[in-house]
């Protein structure tokens, strides 16, 4: 007889989850518990990752500081103190329970290179095959805004992602997500399930701890980028970590029970309570009549995000979320459509380009009406061209839809001089020809739904 499924768990934990927001103590009963529940996770067979923030706050402590600088250096220097001290704890813990554990340390340019970004799936691979719990966090020691991930939730995204994990755990201080804010609403219902994150509607009020940098709409960010890479992503309260195992165990009858079963709502917490006509349904997995009908169980107050049936994985996800887009090259909806056939990224569908950037650079692909020739003549001052670059003339109209992301053969000057010509007239306006696309159809990544998961802009975080 077969045993349970092996499954690869991701467990984020923020900084209010890792140290007193007041004394920046360690919460060692908290991480004790993690620990335990990490260790139990990874006995039954499963693999752990454990994505951690609170080098900062550690570090406050062990310098007696009794709140965050703004001095950038100043917070490097404390991330530097904070991160060794922060693992040594972890390996303690660990180490009680005979457990090896190994660390991380990323920054956004980690991945933006490929073999890297290869590099880093392959250790995580080989670690887990080891039996080892990675313990990953950003280096804030190096990092500075343009090569941040901005947040740990977003971190532990790219992380689930890159492992293909099968769940993503947000621990935070709530249950889980309401429509109102709990604190001040006694009648907020909790949300349980989320399908189309395009269509939640929850308070996300909270912004996070002093220490910290992410808040629930960080985490919201987060499941939008788990979720498209086909990660069951969940927001649970950390103050009790034996739930992971519950909400695991829960989710899995889900889905080897019959569609006929309806899953039990969530028990809520005290003070509140779950809505009972909350109803999941779950796809049949095999032929019902096979099936045996048992009682689906009860599992802790959480809200779970769908993962996307068709998920963006590997070379693609990294295409759309591990590299920093350095301009936006707008195109018509011609090539738009010959892209999904497959097709390469001609000059010829090329309307506008933005932005500074180099060859093998990445950008955004926003598709945008086209506004014709006879219109643009009658419209500008200057209606000739020169040396191909139409100056001060708005080219399109509308508002424009991101579509996806690209790497580019051609830099931002030489792809306004070829826009909109035939491949064949490259060398005529260049000189040189490097490639007749302006984007090879391997090096373009589309968001696959309209609700589709967004990098956070890195002049917002």
């Amino acid at each position: 007889m077969k045993g349970p499924k092996s499954l690869t768990i991701v467990i984020k934990l923020g900084t209010s989850s890792i140290v007193d927001e007041k004394t920046h103590e360690p919460l060692i009963d908290i991480l004790s518990l993690i620990v335990k529940t990490a260790v139990k996770l990874h006995k039954d067979g499963h693999k752990v990752i454990i994505v951690s923030s609170g080098a900062i706050g550690v570090g406050l402590r062990r310098m007696d500081l009794e709140k965050r600088p703004k001095y950038l250096p100043r917070i490097q220097a404390l991330a530097a103190i904070g991160q060794c001290r922060l693992i040594s704890l972890w390996d303690s813990l660990f180490g009680h329970l005979r457990q090896p554990i190994a660390q991380i340390l990323l920054t956004r340019n980690d991945i933006a290179d490929r073999t890297q970004y290869l590099n880093a799936q392959n250790t995580f691979a080989e670690l887990l095959e080891m039996g080892v719990i990675p313990i990953v966090n950003e280096n804030d020691t190096i990092a500075v805004t343009e090569i941040k991930f901005g947040d740990n939730d977003t971190l532990s995204a790219i992380t689930a992602a890159m492992v293909h994990a099968d769940y993503l755990f947000l621990m935070t201080d709530v249950d889980c997500l309401y429509d109102k804010n709990p604190r001040s609403h006694p009648d907020a219902k909790a949300i349980e399930v989320v399908e189309d994150i395009s269509m939640l509607e929850a308070d996300v009020s909270s912004a996070g701890s002093a220490l910290g940098t992410g808040g629930m709409s960080t985490k919201i960010v987060a499941a939008r980028l788990a979720t498209s890479a086909g990660v069951t992503t969940i927001i649970t309260r950390s103050s009790n970590p034996g739930n992971i195992a519950n909400i695991v165990t829960y989710i899995q009858s889900l889905k080897s029970s019959p569609q006929s079963v309806t899953s039990q709502p969530c028990s809520p917490p005290s003070g509140h309570t779950s809505p009972a006509t909350t109803l999941v349904n779950e796809p049949l997995s095999r032929p019902t009549a096979s099936l045996k009908l048992e009682p689906v169980p009860i599992a802790p107050l959480h809200t779970r995000f769908i993962p996307s049936p068709q998920p963006i994985r590997d070379r693609y996800f990294w295409l759309l979320h591990g590299l920093a887009p350095h301009g936006t090259v707008y195109i018509d909806a011609g090539a738009h459509r010959a892209l999904e056939n497959k097709a390469g990224l001609l000059p010829v569908g090329v309307v506008d380009v933005e932005g500074t950037f180099a060859q093998q650079e990445a950008v955004r692909l926003v598709v945008v009406d086209r506004i014709p020739r006879s219109t643009l003549s009658a419209r500008s001052s200057t209606p000739t061209p020169v040396n191909g670059i139409n100056h001060g003339v708005k080219l399109w109209e509308g508002p424009g839809m991101e579509v996806g992301r690209a790497l580019v053969n051609y830099s931002a000057i030489e792809i306004m001089r070829i826009k909109g010509v035939r491949s064949s007239e490259i060398e005529g306006l260049l000189g040189y020809a490097e490639s007749e696309y302006v984007a090879l159809r391997e090096n373009i990544s589309f968001f696959k739904r309209e609700s589709r998961p967004v990098t956070p802009s890195l002049e917002l975080l």
